[in-house]
Order: structure tokens, then sequence, then C-alpha cells
């Protein structure tokens, strides 16, 4: 009787107690299983299409690492959005990785993820949008960069837009792109900095922010230099804070505010 009242509380209360799903990807590409986090707005259903936020986490971290620095559930019921957080395995930087036996995390992303999460909710092809912190920065302008005709839009907070200043060039990175140097030009070939050119022609809008006190700090003003030299619509915000959760805790905000105005106006 208890177990019945305190169902019946909840739907007195109209709390969706299965907002928040965890999808299990056994993926040939990763050969491995990919662990997604979706949240969904608390009004969902079926016979709407939502738009789609695509979350992506840091080095070292997983796909629960967001849910820990906002409130996810929250944002997918202010904004009608759907939220997807994937898991990066710790260091994939979301790339294929040249070691042919090893990750191959845009693939996996491209060919498997993006179907998926189609096939299971209602989403808006037209209005997916992709961001994330760190190493996510990264592959988030990563993808919309070579995947433009995919993402409405991409974000980036503190993001390793320039491969040749993170702190894993010599580590991570380099087992992906091989042994660091100058002359391995892969590390700018990579960089989305150097990227840019390439949908500086298809009126894409961008969001990025950096902390002053971040040591990427000069990687996305650059960024920011080639934006506003190949005429590319892009919002850029430089305040306060480090390379940490707390600071990317306040930021990931403005980018779903950013993405909701950029929503409404692909409505009208």
């Amino acid at each position: 009787m208890i177990k019945y009242f305190l169902i019946g509380i909840l739907c007195i209360l109209g709390l969706n107690v299965n907002a928040q799903d965890m999808v299990v990807i056994k993926s040939v590409h990763l050969k491995t299983n990919d662990s997604v986090l979706v949240y969904k707005p608390s009004t969902y259903q079926k016979s709407q299409k939502y738009p789609v936020v695509y979350l992506l986490h840091g080095h070292s971290a997983n796909y629960r690492s967001w849910s820990k620095l906002a409130d996810l559930q929250a944002l997918a019921n202010l904004y009608g959005f759907m939220i997807v957080c994937p898991d990066g395995l710790k260091k994939s930087w979301y790339l294929n990785s040249l070691n042919k036996d090893s990750l191959q995390y845009e693939s996996f992303f491209i060919k498997e993820l993006l179907p998926k999460i189609a096939s299971l909710y209602a989403t808006d092809a037209k209005k997916y949008f992709i961001t994330g912190a760190s190493m996510g920065g990264f592959g988030a302008m990563s993808l919309l960069i070579s995947y433009p005709n995919l993402f409405l839009s991409a974000g980036s907070t503190s993001g390793v837009l320039n491969l040749r200043h993170s702190g894993f060039k010599k580590t991570t990175l380099a087992y992906i792109l091989g042994a660091y140097s100058e002359e391995n030009k892969l590390f700018d070939e990579y960089s989305p900095v150097n990227r840019l050119h390439l949908i500086k022609d298809l009126n894409k809008k961008l969001i990025f922010d950096c902390g002053t006190e971040d040591y990427l700090y000069k990687a996305n003003n650059q960024f920011r230099q080639q934006c506003d030299s190949l005429k590319i619509k892009a919002t850029y915000i430089t305040q306060p804070g480090a390379h940490t959760g707390g600071y990317w805790s306040k930021t990931i905000h403005q980018h779903f505010k950013f993405f909701d105005e950029l929503a409404k106006e692909t409505t009208k």
C-alpha cells in the first residue's frame, strides 16, 4: 500500500520519473559499449519533435560528468531540449584514431550514436546542437566543421581549439595523431582554429568562451581572431575563471540560451 501511495503522490506532483534514460550502445567502431545518458523534457511526447543538444565531457571524465556540474533535467525542462551525454571513453578526443585497432570515435558518433538517438526519440533533425568542455569543446567544434549539415550550431567552453596548446599533446593526443613534434602537421590539420575556413560561407553561428585564467585562453583568442577574419558569426565570451568544473557549471547555461534563440529563429 505504501508503494502505491508514493507512486500516486509522484503523479499528483506531476513528476516525470522516466525523464532520464540510460542508453547503452554496443559499438562496432569502438569495439566496446558506450553508455549514453539522455535527458528528456518532463513534458516529452512522441507526437512532437525536440531539439537535441549533444553535450561532450572533458579529458578523463565520463558520461555522468556533466550531470554533476549542472542540473541537466532542469535545462531540458526549461528549454524543451533533449540532452544527450555520450561517454568519450576518457581520452578519445572524439576522433578516429590513426591506430586502426584503437577507437574510431568520430565514426561511432556519426554512424551509430546519432542514428540510435534518432530511432529511439522524437528528435528534430534540423535542430541538432553540440557543445562541450575542454576536450569536449574540441570535439564539438571539430564535429561541426566536419559535418556542418548535421548540426545547426556548436559551442565550446574552455575548448582545446588549437591542439598544440593541449596539456595532453605528448600523451593521449600523440597516441591518436602520432608523436608530438613541430614537424607533425596533423596537430595543425586537426585543430579547429585551422579548419574554420571550411564553414566560412555556411552562415553558421557559434558560441565559445574561456576564462581569463585558463591556460587555453590564448588558443581561444586565436579562434576568435580567426572567426573575425573569416566573418563567421561567433559569440565569444571571456570572463574571470580557470580550467575548472566550477567555471563550466556556470558557462554552460549561456550555451543553452544561445541554442534556444537559434532554435526559435529556425522555427519562424
